[in-house]
């Protein structure tokens, strides 16, 4: 049987290619660790791919933006339908529909027993943390595919309780895998309470998603800055007041929604490839986002990083931001007591309360990040939209399941 996959093809392009089907056994290809090379995954389950999203995270390695091989099989954003079970898996079954999360955790090691399942220590031979389909993760096949390979299954996947009322919110719940708990993340990384003021930088996915979160946890005004007037309407859509970023730094306009020109909880949903404000707002300038943030978050306020900030950018602007460094003010956040939540989400953390609140009709998340189901063959122009700034977060449909 074969394996439709979105492979990386080089800077700016991405394409389908034949992959094998997967085994209970990590095979050599692109990216993948030589020590992962034939480790046995009798613990994981085979699923058949509902619903995988195409994610900034992505565009950043297609971009070139990263020391990603081509030919890597994409996508860390998996909801499936378990088809094979491993030899030790104890429970789940062939049928069963359950969400991935995106980091990929052993729930043996240190850190997993603790709940920090972004920075599992056994998965990845080359540091702590693991994604799927993702640089430097230690290689684990990625999910933009009809099939996918899930290790440590019984730990790592988060079974719906009813698969025709998953089917039917499959848009809602495809969002657990990643953007969804990662925005919640942001928003709880921050400090977001009742009565909070709040203001995300970014209106791509996440930073909807950390909009939603916040609105969610009771925040009393939720600002989204961004320089793309559609994703500004999409803030827009569901009661998030909003600032453009290309008119200057957002206190000013900050101060003319709330009276003070600085809120509660800051939440950068941007990361490294963060460009200027104002006049500066076609150039890139990588701490932008966060020293904003230290400017017009409250003493002793808090600030959820979400967006992405890696060790390796050959592309950056500068030397210094080639491996990670960047000109930040840190001064200004110690001079002001601010805590700093930084790292990848722990999905697990999450996934299973926000499973309930879409479950019982608290929240819209797939409507607010105006989620679009294409099929795995768009998925090319499905990338090259997401580039040009489209609001809208497309979830690829391998089996054409979404639509029917």
């Amino acid at each position: 049987m074969g394996n439709l996959a979105v492979s990386y093809a080089g800077a700016g392009k991405v394409e389908l290619i034949d992959t094998p089907y997967p085994e209970f056994e990590l095979k050599d290809g692109p990216g993948v660790h030589p020590a992962n090379i034939g480790r046995k995954v009798h613990h994981g389950v085979i699923l058949k791919t509902i619903a995988t999203n195409i994610c900034g995270s992505d565009q950043h390695m297609v971009r070139g933006r990263t020391t990603a091989p081509e030919g890597l099989v994409l996508g860390h954003e998996i909801t499936g339908e378990v088809v094979e079970v491993g030899r030790d898996v104890e429970f789940l079954k062939v049928g069963d529909v359950v969400s991935v999360p995106f980091n990929i955790s052993c729930g043996r090691c240190r850190n997993c027993k603790t709940g920090q399942t972004g920075i599992c220590l056994n998965v990845n031979p080359d540091r702590p943390g693991s994604a799927y389909g993702y640089v430097d993760m230690g290689g684990w096949v990625g999910g933009q595919a009809e099939y996918v390979l899930v290790p440590y299954a019984d730990w790592n996947a988060l079974k719906f309780p009813d698969r025709d009322q998953a089917l039917e919110k499959i848009l809602d719940l495809t969002m657990l895998s990643d953007i969804f708990p990662t925005g919640y993340h942001g928003a709880i990384g921050a400090g977001v309470t009742v009565g909070s003021t709040v203001y995300v930088a970014g209106a791509g996915p996440v930073g909807l998603a950390a909009a939603t979160s916040a609105q969610l946890l009771g925040a009393a005004t939720v600002i989204v800055g961004d320089l793309n007037a559609d994703r500004l309407a999409q803030a827009r859509s569901f009661g998030c007041e909003t600032v453009d970023v290309s008119k200057g730094d957002p206190a000013e306009q900050i101060e003319q929604i709330l009276g003070v020109p600085e809120v509660d909880c800051g939440i950068d949903a941007v990361g490294f490839e963060a460009r200027g404000h104002g006049h500066d707002a076609g150039k890139e300038q990588p701490a932008t986002v966060l020293n904003s943030l230290m400017e017009i978050t409250r003493a002793g306020g808090s600030l959820g990083i979400p967006g992405l900030y890696v060790t390796g950018d050959p592309g950056a602007s500068d030397e210094a931001a080639k491996v990670g460094s960047l000109s930040m003010r840190f001064g200004l956040g110690f001079a002001k007591s601010h805590t700093f939540v930084t790292g990848q989400c722990p999905v697990m953390k999450y996934h299973r309360g926000l499973m309930q609140a879409i479950l019982s009709d608290k929240v819209s998340i797939a409507k607010n990040v105006n989620a679009t189901a294409i099929s795995l063959k768009d998925a090319p122009q499905g990338y090259a939209a997401f580039d040009e700034g489209a609001a809208q977060k497309f979830v690829l449909d391998p089996h054409g399941l979404i639509g029917a």
